[in-house]
């Protein structure tokens, strides 16, 4: 509730995105504004003369006032299992019509439940991992679940109740991604073990002015130029780059290099490198005594396009850890890392 949880949150995962493939599948109530609103991107937008034929038109998830006993909730599928860890209930533009109150349960449903019928039908057992706590309005309403055994749970689902009724403007749920490794390990279906959603971590870089680092390994190809990772123009001599760990130590067999949108500030060339250090800290990755393999050598790109490398790949791995060096600046929208785990 703090800028000290807000700061914890930063390197965390929204498993909830719609972006990272979440989605809301079944309200009690969404008169005003539906609950696929919920999991977009931003924290909402809020237009004074726009109305529908129900009412006030909101940026968010808004149910109807409430005038039977009970209270209104959302169930929501996160785009990958995963540990939660904090929770952003957001209220932005919603200052008469917030709920004073939330709670959020989850479950872990392990089979395949196609349609979501399970997650819809009843008779899940939901555990709670926030119990019912006062929200602010127009506020991010943070919250660390801080509960040490909810910190090593795997959820797949999220519920949130609001007490009694009214608008919640974005839902964020922090956490960890979970992924079998074993289902890593097929050599002939290969796995982009740097995917976010796989697990994957882009951990520091020298530079991302423009577009923020984390972009590189996020779900789809990029939207614009500001989806993608892109650093300052550079006058001095050296390179940019960037470090990532893989969701699994593994050999990388394919690999994109996608510069979409980037026309006049897509890099020269690049150079991506390895390293095998499953026990290193993060913070020492920049260190002179860490030992980076050439993976793929200093190789042109080309703007607005995906860069495939296959056959130059040395033959070296596995690793842990890849670095991206681009030559000597500008953007890339995605970099995908496609191998098997080991």
């Amino acid at each position: 509730m703090n800028e000290n949880i807000s700061t914890a949150f930063s390197g965390l995962t929204d498993l909830a995105s719609e972006r990272n493939g979440g989605k809301a599948i079944k309200a009690s109530d969404e008169f005003f504004a539906e609950k696929e609103n919920l999991l977009k991107e931003g924290r909402g937008i809020f237009i004074p003369d726009k109305f529908t034929d129900k009412g006030k038109w909101m940026d968010g998830w808004e149910s109807r006032r409430k005038r039977v006993p009970g209270y209104d909730w959302c169930i929501i599928k996160l785009g990958a299992e995963g540990i939660i860890k904090g929770l952003d209930i957001d209220t932005n533009h919603f200052l008469g019509n917030h709920p004073p109150y939330a709670s959020v349960e989850a479950c872990r449903i392990d089979q395949k439940d196609l349609n979501n019928k399970k997650a819809m039908s009843g008779k899940i057992n939901w555990t709670e991992i926030l119990p019912k706590s006062p929200l602010e309005p127009g506020s991010q309403n943070l919250f660390a679940v801080s509960d040490f055994n909810f910190k090593k749970e795997k959820w797949t689902h999220v519920k949130l109740n609001i007490y009694p009724d009214g608008g919640v403007a974005r839902f964020r749920v922090y956490g960890e991604v979970f992924r079998d490794i074993e289902n890593f390990k097929d050599k002939k279906n290969l796995t982009d073990l740097a995917g976010l959603m796989n697990g994957g971590k882009v951990l520091v870089c020298n530079d991302m002015f423009f577009g923020s680092k984390n972009n590189l390994i996020s779900p789809g190809r990029s939207k614009n130029m500001g989806d993608g990772w892109e650093t300052k123009r550079k006058r001095t001599p050296g390179h940019d780059w960037v470090i990532l760990k893989l969701a699994a130590a593994g050999y990388i067999k394919k690999i994109i290099v996608d510069t979409n949108f980037f026309k006049g500030n897509f890099p020269d060339s690049c150079m991506i490198e390895g390293c095998f250090e499953p026990d290193v800290e993060d913070d020492t990755l920049t260190s002179n005594n860490i030992k980076w393999n050439t993976l793929l050598p200093v190789s042109k790109l080309k703007g607005h396009s995906l860069n495939n490398f296959s056959k130059v790949l040395s033959k070296t791995g596995p690793f842990t850890h890849i670095r991206l060096n681009i030559y000597p600046d500008g953007g890339v929208s995605r970099l995908r890392l496609f191998g098997y785990a080991v």
